[in-house]
């Protein structure tokens, strides 16, 4: 029997973080920023629960903005214990990411990356950083990072090393649905994190196209949505033609097929 009495006041909705009030209109527009972030099929249940709980931190970060830097930190866990399974030693994450560069399971690129949000999580543990650290957009770059080494780790190893290659394989012909299929599903190129042509930030400008785009194909874009999107699309045009790297060029350019695709029905008929 429950002996506690019935609460006098009525339960408090939770509210927009203020700091929260730059990065999006509302919180539907928080599922777009997390659309990238797709779970592996073949992780354990540990490792799932672990990169689901970080995304999901990420998406409530509009109402607790410290739950961005949360987020990053928590995806390390999922990490941390794929890498220990992969290499079948207990060591400190640092020393498993090198171990894992060594071994040729990840890029030298990637585990720079990677030891990024290590060492943020370090600065926590010392006092030297608050859980305010990271805005939510930040967040999602660091824990896309965590997301693409878990897939490649979990890849078959006859598999693994095409997976650069064969990811991001937009068509035109295969529709929306497919390409915005294909592109959650692309590693972002390595090392160009943190990267700007021309002005534009390449992580930014995906994000931006992402949330687009699962904008689109769930409830359709507004006149305002419309216009952001034609701007990433001149943004695209402006800074493929500037990438000399073969897979990142290739992924920017199938983002910029995707989104005109998606533009497609909003182009004014000629009259």
């Amino acid at each position: 029997m429950n002996t506690l009495p019935p609460p006098t006041d009525p339960l408090l909705l939770p509210v927009r973080d203020p700091r929260a009030r730059d990065l999006v209109l509302d919180y539907a527009d928080m599922h777009a920023l997390v659309a990238a972030l797709v779970l592996p099929g073949n992780a354990s249940m540990y490792v799932m629960s672990a990169m689901e709980t970080s995304r999901e931190l990420i998406r409530h970060s509009y109402y607790r903005y410290e739950f961005a830097t949360v987020a990053v930190t928590h995806s390390l866990f999922a990490l941390e214990h794929v890498l220990a399974e992969r290499l079948a030693t207990e060591e400190p994450l640092r020393v498993l990411i090198e171990r894992a560069t060594a071994a040729g399971l990840i890029t030298a690129g990637l585990a720079a990356e990677l030891d990024r949000s290590r060492l943020l999580r370090d600065k926590l543990t010392q006092g030297a950083a608050s859980s305010a650290a990271l805005d939510p957009l930040r967040a999602v770059a660091l824990v896309r990072v965590v997301f693409d080494a878990v897939s490649l780790l979990l890849s078959p190893p006859s598999t693994a090393g095409a997976t650069a290659a064969d990811v991001g394989g937009a068509r035109p012909d295969g529709g929306l649905a497919r390409l915005w299929e294909d592109h959650r599903h692309a590693l972002f190129p390595d090392g160009f994190r943190g990267v700007d042509f021309g002005g534009v930030d390449l992580v930014l400008l995906d994000a931006d196209v992402a949330g687009l785009v699962d904008r689109e194909l769930t409830r359709g874009l507004d006149g305002s949505g419309i216009a952001y999107l034609w701007g990433c699309i001149a943004d695209l045009d402006k800074i493929v033609p500037l990438i000399n790297e073969e897979y990142c060029a290739s992924y920017f350019a199938n983002l910029r097929t995707m989104a005109q695709v998606a533009a497609a029905p909003y182009i004014p008929t000629a009259t």
